[in-house]
């Protein structure tokens, strides 16, 4: 029986092209005092304004898994991502430890989600 002996060369993939395509959505609320109870802030999606002016009629954009962040402001200044959480489906914004955030105070939320695209090309020879 013979034996044969391959011989695989593998180029290593060059990538040509890659975008990173940022989608970015900013919402914005007023805190009004009946959304606060006992230092919890609970604000529903359809109380915030998008980008355009217009009330939200539907949730939030939701941060996609391992490709997508929220920043929340209040006041302009920026929150630590301990402090709130945003409803798996968008619905609601919940802001901890917020007894002292004054009635009236600007409220912003930014939903930062990428969608990745590269092209390559891999050369395999015999």
């Amino acid at each position: 029986m013979a034996t044969q002996l391959f011989k695989l060369v593998i180029d290593a993939a060059t990538t040509t092209d890659t975008a990173i395509n940022p989608e970015v959505d900013k919402y914005f609320y007023e805190l009004r005092e009946d959304e606060r109870t006992a230092g919890t802030i609970t604000i529903p999606a359809i109380q915030f304004t998008d980008n355009n002016g217009d009330i939200m009629t539907g949730n939030l954009t939701t941060a996609a898994t391992d490709n997508g962040y929220y920043l929340l402001f209040i006041n302009g200044v920026l929150q630590q991502s301990s402090l709130y959480t945003v409803s798996t489906d968008g619905s609601q914004v919940v802001i901890t430890d917020a007894a002292t955030v004054p009635v009236g105070a600007p409220i912003t939320l930014i939903v930062n989600n990428f969608a990745p695209v590269s092209d390559s090309t891999t050369t395999v020879t015999t």
